[in-house]
């Protein structure tokens, strides 16, 4: 944040010299679940986005995997079209048709041997045409049950194991698990195939810049650190908003709910870098260590019932217009319990943090989307003013906007002109599209790349998966004896329990 637009640091150019680009070297990719939306809307257009900044090697293939009677070219017309539509840089022919070269498709289900008989003979085919050198990362762009039957099979017809020199490696999508139980289980599983360096986890906001923003902010410059802890912030919120109801996901949604869903992964990472000490480096194990001893020392109050709340939307406006409640969306139980709503009240046990809640709260049908980290001041204690004068005086705050306008604003008191000594809140913003000349990349694109590289600062390890877990199945196991959620009109900012749980405490929600 301390740099001006020359200075930039582009996140896909090396580090040690960044006027040179972050190039893959020679490689292809394996996608598996090459029809759902993941595929469609992220991970093809990325990889096509790198490839149109000349971020990976002219041999680059694909390999997409799904259970569908296609040949080679029907399966460059879906990538085609999904660049078409979600790619963010321009269109090019002969990018395109260099990329579209190194193209496959191999038809088959994950219990077929024979599909992986191919998949086996197509990637030695690729090593050998388009020079991909051996380097092949598996993306499982699947639901977590169908992992054991693809790593099985990975194993089993010799796909995961490098030759002298090359490297093979694993991606996998959250959820990871849906509990501590299955996430141990998850674990072990590709830990028989792969080692733990080679098994990529991608939590996509920990792709986003304004999430790196925050150790920059943090540790590059003098004027925050100092006041970054109990003696002077007051609480924390983090907020992960969504407007939309849960469209056509109620087969994944079902069951699984917000918590599991945002706080077990994005917002707890969020967390922990918001929380953590300052590394001696941000190479992968310093930043890991950091934030595992801030997972490790993560509490909730012994009083779930107050601490936390839980809420399912139901029938209201939205954007303008009338929406119906989650219990009558398509493919959803009437008598559903799964929370489209999950707030908790966290605590960190440690000095720097002593005393300071961490409130954490993520729904659909809110009141508009925004994902933000506010770091709420003290009151000064004492001020020289009338009361009259300060009435419409908040608390500062540090607010970092995740999306949609990825920045900064710092709310604080300043005398609004004329005779009279009246003080109100102002903000001071800072815009990242104000800011610097280079439009930040999509996440999947720097997660794609880093994959490619073998750069895992971004990716999180199992150890943080676990702990995360340990943190929230109590609060889990607590709903469960709850029956259903409370209600909160689509449109709005959550149940009313929500608001109870913070005015216990004297405080209120922000409204982004």
């Amino acid at each position: 944040m301390t740099q001006d637009a020359n200075s930039y640091v582009n996140p896909l150019r090396d580090i040690e010299d960044r006027r040179l680009p972050r190039i893959a070297g020679p490689c292809g990719m394996v996608l598996f679940g090459v029809t759902g939306d993941l595929s469609r809307k992220k991970v093809m257009p990325a990889i096509y986005d790198l490839a149109n900044r000349g971020l990976l090697p002219p041999g680059f293939s694909l390999v997409g995997f799904a259970r569908r009677d296609w040949a080679d070219q029907d399966f460059a017309q879906i990538v085609h079209d999904s660049v078409r539509e979600h790619a963010r840089t321009e269109f090019r022919e002969e990018v395109w048709n260099q990329l579209a070269e190194g193209f496959r498709f191999v038809p088959g289900d994950f219990n077929d041997d024979l599909a992986f008989d191919q998949l086996r003979r197509t990637i030695e085919e690729l090593d050998e045409v388009r020079g991909t050198g051996g380097n092949h990362a598996f993306y499982l762009a699947i639901p977590p049950t169908f992992f054991g039957d693809v790593a099985a099979q990975l194993k089993e017809h010799g796909l995961a194991e490098p030759q002298p020199g090359s490297w093979r490696r694993v991606v996998v999508e959250k959820p990871f698990g849906h509990d501590l139980e299955s996430a141990r289980e998850l674990n072990e599983i590709l830990a028989t195939v792969f080692d733990s360096g080679s098994i990529f986890r991608i939590d996509h906001y920990l792709g986003k810049e304004t999430v790196q923003n925050i150790l920059a902010m943090r540790f590059a410059n003098n004027l925050f650190e100092p006041i970054w802890n109990s003696n002077y912030v007051d609480h924390v919120q983090i907020t992960m908003a969504e407007d939309v109801g849960i469209g056509g996901r109620a087969g994944y949604y079902d069951g699984v709910g917000a918590a599991r869903d945002v706080i077990q992964n994005h917002l707890l990472q969020l967390m922990a870098l918001v929380a953590m000490e300052e590394p001696v480096s941000f190479d992968a194990e310093s930043l890991r260590t950091e934030k595992l001893k801030v997972l490790s020392s993560i509490s909730a109050p012994p009083r779930l019932d107050l601490a936390t709340a839980r809420g399912q939307y139901a029938a209201g406006w939205s954007g303008g217009e009338k929406v119906i409640g989650f219990c009558e969306e398509e493919g959803i139980k009437k008598s559903s319990t799964t929370e489209t709503y999950a707030a908790v009240t966290l605590n960190v046990d440690t000095r720097r943090w002593a005393g300071v809640p961490f409130y954490l709260r993520t729904g659909k049908r809110l009141g508009r989307r925004v994902t933000e980290v506010a770091i709420v001041f003290k009151r000064a204690p004492h001020q020289p003013f009338a009361k009259t004068a300060t009435e419409e005086l908040g608390q500062n705050a540090i607010v970092i906007r995740v999306q949609p306008d990825e920045g900064m604003t710092i709310r604080f008191g300043s005398k609004v002109p004329g005779t009279a000594m009246e003080i109100r809140d102002v903000n001071m913003d800072f815009a990242y599209g104000g800011s610097f000349t280079e439009a930040s990349p999509e996440a999947y694109e720097r997660l794609i790349l880093d994959v490619l590289l073998g750069d895992p600062p971004l990716f999180p390890r199992h150890e943080e998966v676990e702990l995360s877990w340990k943190i929230l199945d109590p609060i889990l196991a607590h709903w469960a004896k709850k029956g259903k959620p409370d209600q909160y009109p689509a449109g709005t900012w959550g149940p009313e329990s929500a608001d109870a749980m913070l005015a216990r405490d004297g405080r209120v929600w922000r409204r982004p």
